[in-house]
């Protein structure tokens, strides 16, 4: 078991752990006993996210755009019209999500035009498209930044996380739905009852529950909790976990103050000069980054996927959100490349994907982490 040392990132063969910002180092992280690591299935391409049917197969969505059926290791390509996806550097066929009825589910993609969240509904290996739930949001011609994934809150809403496509005043512009956690009725698409800026005259704001994001590519919800937490790319220091909060501000602002065009990756990843008020990360990768992804709780623990880190975290928190240690499972530590989906099944058990490009993997953790 390897552990994380935020301060600097290290990296060290023996356990231990993560400073917290600011403060004193908690105590040291223990090795997990008993992680087992099955590949469920192979030869996926990009695979970006998971989501779980009630006969126990999954749905597996990949960048180029195309989405697996994915049955006792059996992968069926779903028969689903996804001409109008756009496949090009970081964008194309993204994240995914499954309604509570199981017969639909809402996937987000890049256009030639912009990003958006389409609703598909199940029958066997078919789906036909619903609706258009979201449309608009901003896109990158170069796919830069086009991170997208719907999950489901506990209250029925759906929260978007979107990347700012590198457009250098979108995080703090609340009329732009890049650079943002969105929260949105999953029938309708429109902002959702209780959001902070609902009484704006302008639609896009109304959808925003927090801004000045970078790269948001996680959400996830703290069981027994109201906590909300996110996971987000940094520039070349300083990947974040957050935890969210309705209508607050998170400090990313490469347009600094609106003073330049130009995308000024200089600037801190939550700028409390600029903004005092902005809310600090509960837990920063300093440098080098490891363009962290997906999160999702596991055995009580918050565990996000990394891309150039090839690697998962396992955050121990408290019970106010606070990051007690950080650690690192060798089962999976630069074993299957780059780590980008992370889904808790119904069993309990971990779904992750890797995502290099060639037959990538779809596997499942259980055991002790």
């Amino acid at each position: 078991m390897r552990a994380l040392v935020a301060a600097g990132l290290v990296l060290v063969v023996t356990a231990c752990s993560s400073p917290e910002p600011g403060g004193n180092a908690p105590s040291k992280a223990p090795a997990p006993a008993g992680l087992q690591v099955e590949e469920v299935a192979g030869g996926l391409q990009h695979a970006w996210d998971i989501g779980f049917l009630p006969d126990g197969s999954m749905l597996v969505t990949e960048r180029p755009g195309t989405i697996k059926i994915v049955k006792s290791g059996q992968v069926t390509p779903l028969d689903i019209d996804l001409g109008d996806v756009q496949a090009r550097g970081e964008g194309g066929l993204m994240g995914l999500v499954v309604h509570p009825d199981n017969q639909r589910f809402t996937v987000c993609y890049n256009t030639s035009d912009d990003v958006r969240l389409v609703t598909f509904r199940l029958d066997g290996t078919k789906a036909t498209k619903t609706k258009d739930l979201l449309t608009g949001m901003p896109s990158n011609s170069s796919g830069r930044h086009s991170g997208c994934r719907p999950t489901l809150a506990p209250d029925g809403t759906m929260f978007v996380a979107t990347g700012d496509i590198a457009q250098a005043r979108n995080p703090q512009d609340r009329t732009s739905l890049g650079g943002k956690v969105l929260r949105i009725d999953p029938e309708t698409g429109e902002g959702a009852a209780g959001n902070p800026f609902i009484a704006s005259g302008n639609a896009n704001e109304r959808r925003v529950y927090s801004y000045g994001h970078r790269n948001v590519q996680g959400v996830v919800f703290r069981p027994d909790s109201d906590q909300i937490f996110s996971s987000e790319h940094g520039p070349s220091v300083d990947d974040e976990v957050n935890l969210l909060a309705k209508g607050a501000n998170y400090g990313w602002d490469p347009s600094k103050g609106g003073a330049q065009s130009r995308y000024d990756e200089s600037v801190p990843m939550t700028d409390l000069q600029r903004f005092p008020d902005a809310v600090p990360a509960v837990w920063s990768s300093g440098s080098p980054t490891e363009a962290i992804c997906q999160a999702a709780f596991w055995n009580g623990k918050l565990a996000i996927t990394a891309l150039k880190g090839s690697k998962l975290l396992l955050f121990t928190l408290d019970a106010t959100g606070k990051v007690q240690n950080v650690s690192i499972p060798e089962e999976l530590n630069d074993k299957y490349g780059r780590l980008r989906a992370a889904r808790t099944a119904p069993d309990g058990s971990l779904y992750v994907t890797s995502s290099n490009g060639t037959d990538d993997k779809l596997l499942r953790l259980s055991g002790n982490a």
